[in-house]
């Protein structure tokens, strides 16, 4: 959690949160470092939302093209997924209640009280590129559902959401430009 929170405040320094410019120059065009400098900011993300997830899903389709930029993004997504539902699994209630806000908690806490429920409008949330998948998966780690579970979930439907989220961000508005 330090080593996230020391990474995030020098990526946030450098403006690459801020500035698509300085998130370019930071992962350059290297076939190398730069994927693993996006898939690294998009853990973090995940793990200290600083800024929207759909704003990075759409700058790595930017950056790296429709086919890597999702790679990449599915690849960061679900790890930063996984790590945030262990540290709620290690952490509890009040790690999540710091995280989420108050309102998003009681909306999403009715879901935490029957696990084969939770179980399935969990997987249909994370399908969705609507929900708020960040608190949820923070709220995962509050059940009982195992690691494998939410593993398997995370990975097989996160893909749906993260591929209509990043080509609706960056193929949605020159769309709409066209329309009007």
């Amino acid at each position: 959690m330090a080593v996230s929170i020391i990474l995030t405040v020098y990526f946030f320094q450098l403006g690459v949160f801020r500035d698509m410019n300085a998130l370019q120059s930071l992962v350059g065009h290297s076939t190398l470092t730069g994927p693993i400098l996006f898939v690294l900011i998009q853990i973090l993300q995940v793990i200290i939302p600083i800024i929207p997830g759909g704003i990075s899903l759409a700058a790595g389709v930017l950056l790296f093209g429709p086919v890597e930029g999702f790679i990449y993004n599915y690849i960061g997504i679900c790890i930063g997924s996984i790590i945030i539902f262990l540290l709620s699994r290690q952490y509890g209630k009040p790690l999540v209640l710091r995280m989420v806000s108050e309102k998003t908690y009681d909306k999403y806490s009715g879901w935490l009280e029957n696990q084969s429920r939770f179980d399935k409008l969990f997987a249909l949330a994370i399908f969705l590129p609507i929900a708020p998948d960040d608190a949820l998966c923070l709220m995962a780690g509050l059940t009982n559902i195992s690691l494998k579970k939410y593993i398997w979930i995370i990975l097989l439907a996160k893909p749906a959401s993260i591929l209509l989220y990043s080509m609706g961000l960056v193929y949605g508005g020159s769309f709409l430009t066209q329309l009007f």
